[in-house]
């Protein structure tokens, strides 16, 4: 059942979520204790911003129901390991029929971990890296409406995080792709006013030691 507010639909234990999820069970665990909720591990920031590459022209659930054969293929997304691997690691791959069998993806995703290797030689961390792009207030999109909400918009910030990256060589990191990866993994609070989670993100932001 929905309630009174736009894009808020009740769950089956009565609390008030974004609308996203369908209530479809592994959906609404994704939305209520990972989306949003700041992240400054390297691997999971490496983890997600590949998975957002292959969802590119997919859903996300279709890649979350996935999540676990490509964390297998792909050694954990460790992406020393990943680095590594070579022409007969993608040949493997595009065998694999628990994962989105996309050459250009799989290439993408090998180059993206040297690139990250180089990152956290510069600069430390990924976290370190990638958290010098969290929005300010005065840099959020305007959300006109829940289609607009829906697509994940590109924002100013988005743009040029995805010059930033593409010009250090990156791969499958467009602006949607790459507000995608903010929204999940918390450079942004994105859920929906009347979202019992949004309070909840909130404070974890508040309380989170930036990485530097």
């Amino acid at each position: 059942m929905a309630t009174e507010n736009a894009g808020i639909l009740d769950g089956p234990d009565g609390k008030a979520r974004c609308f996203w999820h369908g209530n479809l069970p592994d959906y609404l665990r994704y939305h209520d204790h990972e989306w949003g909720r700041p992240v400054t591990n390297d691997q999971r920031l490496f983890e997600k911003i590949c998975l957002e590459g292959f969802q590119s022209g997919l859903s996300w659930l279709t890649i979350l129901r996935k999540r676990e054969n490509f964390r297998e293929a792909f050694a954990g997304f460790d992406f020393d390991e990943v680095a590594q691997f070579t022409d007969a690691d993608v040949e493997r791959l595009l065998g694999n029929v628990g994962i989105i069998r996309h050459r250009g993806k799989i290439v993408s995703t090998i180059n993206n971990a040297k690139r990250a290797r180089e990152m956290v030689d510069e600069f430390g961390s990924l976290a370190a890296w990638f958290w010098q792009f969290e929005p300010g207030p005065d840099e959020r999109p305007e959300i006109v409406d829940l289609a607009h909400l829906r697509a994940n918009p590109t924002t100013a910030v988005s743009v040029r995080l995805s010059k930033e990256l593409k010009k250090r060589g990156w791969s499958f990191v467009g602006p949607t792709t790459v507000y995608a990866f903010m929204q999940a993994m918390g450079l942004v609070n994105d859920h929906l006013e009347g979202c019992y989670c949004r309070s909840e993100v909130e404070k974890e932001r508040k309380k989170l030691k930036r990485p530097k």
